[in-house]
Formats: C-alpha cells, structure tokens, sequence
C-alpha cells in the first residue's frame, strides 16, 4: 500500500465515521480507496511484472548458523581496550546487544600467537613451551564481553600466528593440537566461556594428519562438543579436500564443518555442496571480504550474506572484520569495519554504514532458525532475497538487497503451511538512511506485495523489538596527547590490564609490562625469545604509538639490553607494512650490547599492485635518490666503548626538517640528512635473528617538540579502567 494512498484513505474513513456517516457511505469510501490504489503509479513497476515468491512455512531447509564478524587476524582491538567508559561499552553494544545495533549472532576470533597477522599482533598464552598465562592481552576480553551482551552469540576460533616453539617451528603438530586446547582450558576455567567450533590454522594449507589430531586431543581434554572446521584456505582449490572425505573415515568424522573464505568470490561447486549434503555436514564462510565505503559496503554485506548461501549454500558467514581499533596509517583500517574506534585518548568513536547491513540479517534472526527452502532467490532486475524461520511458532524473516537493480520492483509473497499470519514489520536502508522503519504490512489471506527501490536493502518480519541503537554526547574528536612521557608506574598491577600500557600498538612479538631488572618499578619489556611462526612476513617485533602527522619532535627512551642484544627507537613511521608484511616506513636508532650505534631508515616493501605510497617518496624515486622498495639504509654508524649489557642507557632520535640526529646518554653521536619521510609516529624496536630474537627493557618513554623539557608523566583519562 503506497504511504500516500493510505494516509488519506485513513482520514476519509476515520472523517466518514467521525460525522456518522452510514456503513453504506463507509463502504463507498473503502471501494473509493480500492479503485485508487489500481491505478497506476508514475514509477512503479506494473502488476504483470510482479515476482511471485512462495513461502511454505513447512518446507523444511538448512539449520541457518548464524552471520558474524571476525575479531583478530590482525590486532583490531589494541585501542579499543584503551577506550574510557561509557564509550567503550558503548562500542560493544554496537556491535553485540541484541536487537540494538549489529547484533551479530556468530563471532570468530584470532587465537592469539605472537606474530604479525596483518595490522599488528598479540600476545600469545604460551610464550614459550613451559609458558601459560591466561591474562596476556585483551581477546579473553572481548569474549567475554561480547557473550556477556549476547549469550546466544556462538564462539569460534584459530590461531593466523604462533609462537615458534611448536612443532619446532612446524605449526602442523602435536604442539599445535595441545597448544589449542590450552586456550580452551583457559577459556573454560577462566572466563566460563566455550567455544562452539575451531579452525584447524587460518589460510595455510590442509593438513588432514592434523586435523585428526586435534579432534583426538580436544576429545581426551573434555572439548567433545567443540566442532572442527577446516580448512579456511582462500585459493581457487580451497575445497578439494572436500573429495577426499568419502575416502577417509577418520577424516570424516574429524571434520565436522566444511569451510573456506571468499565463497562470494569462488562459490563452492555443486559437487561440493552435493558431498556436503550427503555427509550431513554444513558449509561455512569463516572470512568473507567487503572492502567497500559508505553505503556500498553495507549494501555488500548483505548482498554476500544473501549470495554465500545462494551460491554456495553456506550457513554461517563471518566478516573480516569488526571494530576498527586500530591508528589509520595501519594497513585495513577503516574500510571493513563497522566501528571505527581510533581515539581512546578522546574517547571519540564513528559508527560507519556497514553496522547497518549487519542489523539487517542480526536484529531479525537467530541462530537456530532455518533458510526456508523454497524461500530464497534472485530477482528478476537485481538482487536477492533470502527467508528464515523461526524453529517454534511461525515466526519468519526476509531479507531483500537489490544491489544493481535498474528500476523499482514489485514482489508478492505467497505464505502457506506454520508461518505466522502476524503483521511484518519492514526496515529498509538505502544511501540517504539506514536502517529505518517502515508502515508495516498486514498480509491478507496469506499474501502480501512489497515494492523495493533500487541499490537498498529491506528486512520484513514478523518478530518485533528492533531498534536502531545510539547514544548521545559521543565525545568530540581531538589529537594524540602531545607530548606524551609514559613512565609504566601507573601500571601497579599489569595483570589487570592485560599486561599492556595505554596506546601501545605491537606489530610484531609482544611488549608487556614487567618489572625493572633493577626492582626500581615497572618498565616494558619485549617477551618473545624467538621468531614467531608467522601468518604473514615477518621482520622485527616493533611496537608504535603516536600520531601519523607529527613532523618536527624528538622521541627517548631508557633501554636495557640483555647479553648479546640490541633495541632501538623509532621515529616518523607512516607505513606497517601492507597488510602482509610489516617492514615499516621511518627511522630507527639502533643500539647494540657490543657498542654499535645504528641510524637507519626503512623502506617499507609496498604492495606491486598499489601506487607508490607517500607523494614525497615518489619524487625521491623518480628523482633517482631512493635506492629501491624494502629494506635498510644504514644513514650512520659509531662504535661506542661505554656500553654494555645488563646497563640502562638512554636512546635519542631528533627530527627537524630533513635533518635527523642520534643521541645516547645525552650525548649527539649521529647526524643525518634525509627528505624521505618527513611525519609519522613514535615506536621501540627489539633486535632478532633467525635463532633468537632480543627481550631488552624499555622504560621512560618521551615524545616532546624540539629543545622542550621532559613533560609531566601521562596518566590515565578519565573513564580509563582495567580489562580484568
């Protein structure tokens, strides 16, 4: 019924009945209205183009698993656990609350392994082989704090990195296996918490020795019910294993869940989805991509929702990923993510277009429910649309895209057999709006007719609580604290923060706070004893903070190098590399235990496929003054007679125009000129090798403007709170 049309049928009625008019005049006025609405209407599309579409409420359909988002395979989160309160439960609830934003219903995460997995990385709960805490980091955080909004929301997991000691650096291993059901105890015993399923590694290969393994082991630790899906590989072949398990019983029943990424890219066959259906064993996307702005990426989102069980009958899709919690010079940091969430210090945070698409599919089903055969298709001038039943009670939803669509489209829904005959409610987005509701619609003798613009999306149904969630007075944005002088002294007892300091983002290996070697308080420390077996290329382990956009300043900091060690400070870094591979962009001072003082700049290894990166980097290179992508330039060198191991010395980089100089112990050692990069953010850096990587301290950490004094010790803002 066209909103017009009803609004003033309504009134003519409601006038009819006001002055006492007979039911014949009623009457007259009801066939007026009737007449009305057959006319037709500029725009709309005729009747003898109206799709058809027939919903029979016992069809029966695939076990619907639930849509999602993927927290990980990266450090997404390393400033959101900074936030203050109330906008860091605020962030969640975005995400998680049902029937309030997202409300996602699966969520996957990164199991945490020391190295880099895109953006940066994060502490892992066993370090080294005789290693285990459960506190490190912040993802037992989020579970926590996501299955506490939602106790519907299904868990599930896999490691992108691990620490190197397993399997001898082999991931494929009995280490492996035991080193996951580690995690799960601690989850358990912990945080009372489960996982529902688990990944055998992420987008490494098949390993079907493996996966047999794990389901043993996790079977003889008490993870009986926790399924396992394999193998979330990418590439075009990602599922020709799938033939493989008709041929090998133990396989088979290892593996309880089919899966891969990217089936909106490469859907899989109709001969995978046959096996599948044979062996009673669901498909699932355990990482799809929408790399897209604005409203185009939450049209996408529901488009590849709609098209992953269209194409590839997969049950569960998750996205990577969901809050973007992360500085913006880092590689992905904006366009996936829902959330943007970059400024702790300010507590400010944006709600992007994408949350929305999510609400679309989150705030009208849950898992559990069923895709009603029958239900789903394509429509005639573009789009799709998916319909999904509740298991008790004749409650449905559908869900409508019509991404590409030329014209405006007219559907009629035919419902027969358990679906509820309740009124629908109806919310739609488009580019001018998200998620808003619409006049519902009352279907008459099971039937009704929706008219659906182009490039929207539409969800109806007969459940009702939707809402679109929000808060009011989200803080104004503002700049990193500048200067800034982090002492770790605040850090009384790091346990309760996950052994991370405020605005830290580790790259690579993992910077905890500890205490001095001295015992005169609380310093940070690089912890990992030896190269990480790393999803992506791996480098150093550095960790950064700061702003992007600094130019002139000078960053310190008290090092203390163990035997045989060497750290550094870094400066003006705009580059981590590209998402794979973390080779950055800036300078660094290097010190080592024998004496020798570095000053070097790092070309970060760019992307082939992408432009050249900074405007001022391009010049150079045409110019003939860069030396080539990736890598070191060493800028100076000195031999130093009074350093040593197991002593603090303090570490000095000072920029100012294209002029750089080193200082150690207050003492100018180095001086360099180099127009390469001229702005970027603070960092430390840990020495390593092939065998052994370096685990020096690092205290008394300053960033100021140039010739200023040492500022105050920076504290917490107000709201800043614990993790645990």
């Amino acid at each position: 019924m066209f909103p017009t049309v009803r609004f003033l049928f309504e009134k003519l009625f409601a006038a009819a009945t006001l002055f006492g008019c007979s039911l014949a005049v009623r009457l007259l006025v009801i066939l007026g209205f009737l007449a009305a609405t057959m006319l037709p209407v500029s725009g709309a599309p005729s009747t003898a183009d109206t799709q058809i579409v027939q919903l029979k409420g016992d069809a029966g359909g695939k076990r619907f698993d639930g849509i999602g988002v993927v927290n990980g395979g990266g450090a997404t989160s390393v400033l959101l656990k900074d936030y203050p309160e109330p906008q860091r439960s605020q962030i969640l609830d975005l995400l998680y609350k049902p029937k309030f934003g997202a409300s996602v219903s699966a969520l996957l995460v990164e199991i945490p392994g020391d190295g880099n997995s895109t953006q940066g990385s994060m502490p892992s709960h066993m370090h080294t082989r005789g290693d285990l805490d459960y506190t490190r980091g912040y993802m037992w955080w989020i579970l926590r704090e996501s299955k506490k909004r939602n106790p519907k929301l299904t868990l599930d997991g896999t490691a992108w990195s691990a620490p190197g000691w397993i399997g001898n650096g082999q991931f494929w291993s009995q280490d492996a296996a035991d080193y996951y059901a580690k995690w799960l105890q601690g989850l358990r015993q912990v945080y009372g918490l489960e996982f529902d399923a688990i990944g055998c590694r992420n987008e490494k290969g098949a390993s079907f020795e493996f996966a047999k393994m794990l389901r043993t082991t996790l079977d003889a630790h008490g993870f009986g019910k926790v399924k396992i899906h394999a193998f979330d590989d990418w590439s075009k072949n990602k599922l020709d294993f799938v033939k493989s398990l008709s041929a090998d019983e133990k396989l088979s029943q290892s593996i309880d869940i089919i899966s891969a990424h990217t089936l909106a890219a490469n859907p899989a066959s109709a001969e995978v989805q046959a096996v599948a259906e044979r062996m009673g064993k669901p498909i699932w996307n355990t990482e799809e991509h929408v790399y897209k702005k604005g409203f185009d990426c939450a049209l996408g989102i529901v488009a590849c929702f709609n098209e992953n069980f269209l194409h590839s009958g997969a049950t569960k899709i998750v996205n990577w990923y969901d809050i973007a919690g992360v500085y913006p010079m880092e590689p992905f940091s904006e366009d996936p993510a829902s959330v943007l969430a970059r400024e702790p210090w300010s507590g400010h945070y944006q709600i992007r277009e994408a949350l929305w698409g999510y609400a679309h599919y989150g705030q009208f089903t849950e898992v559990g429910w069923e895709y009603l055969n029958g239900g789903s298709g394509k429509l005639k001038e573009g789009g799709s649309y998916v319909t999904l039943k509740a298991p008790a009670g004749g409650d449905y939803s559908i869900i409508i895209e019509t991404k590409g669509a030329k014209a405006p489209q007219q559907i009629r829904f035919q419902t027969s057999g358990a679906l509820s005959p309740k009124p629908l409610c109806v919310w739609r987005s488009n580019a001018r709006e998200q998620f808003i509701q619409q006049t519902g619609i009352a279907p008459m003798d099971g039937a009704f007719t929706l008219t659906v613009e182009p490039d929207a999306i539409y969800s109806l149904s007969t459940t009702t609580g939707q809402r679109k969630g929000s808060f009011e007075n989200i803080p104004a944005a503002k700049p990193f604290p500048f200067p800034y002088y982090e002492t770790f002294e605040e850090y009384s007892a790091p346990r309760d923060w996950g052994f991370l300091p405020r605005y830290t983002a580790d790259i690579s290996g993992a910077f905890e706070i500890v205490d001095r070697p001295d015992r005169k308080g609380k310093c940070l420390r690089q912890v990992v004893p030896a190269p990480m077996i790393s999803w992506a290329p791996d480098w150093l382990p550095y960790t950064i903070l700061g702003d992007d956009q600094w130019q002139d300043y000078e960053v310190g900091a008290d090092v203390y190098l163990n035997p045989g060690e060497s750290a550094g400070i870094m400066g003006r870094i705009n580059q981590v590399g590209t998402g794979f591979g973390i080779i950055p962009k800036g300078y660094l001072l290097q010190l080592g235990d024998d004496g020798q003082c570095r000053l070097m700049v790092v070309r970060g290894k760019k992307d082939k496929k992408k432009a050249v990166g900074d405007a001022e980097q391009q010049a150079l290179i045409k110019a003939g003054k860069d030396e080539g992508e990736g890598g070191e330039k060493v800028l100076g060198t000195v031999q130093l007679s009074t350093i040593g191991s197991n002593q603090w010395h303090n570490l000095k980089l000072r920029f100012e125009g294209p002029t750089i100089t080193g200082w150690v112990d207050g003492k100018q050692i180095l001086n360099a000129t180099d127009p390469l990069y001229l702005h970027g953010m603070a960092g430390l850096l840990a020495g390593g090798g092939k065998k052994k990587l370096s685990t020096p301290y690092f205290d008394n950490v300053v960033i100021k403007p140039l010739n200023a004094p040492d500022p105050k010790s920076s504290s917490a803002a107000p709201g800043q709170s614990p993790l645990y």
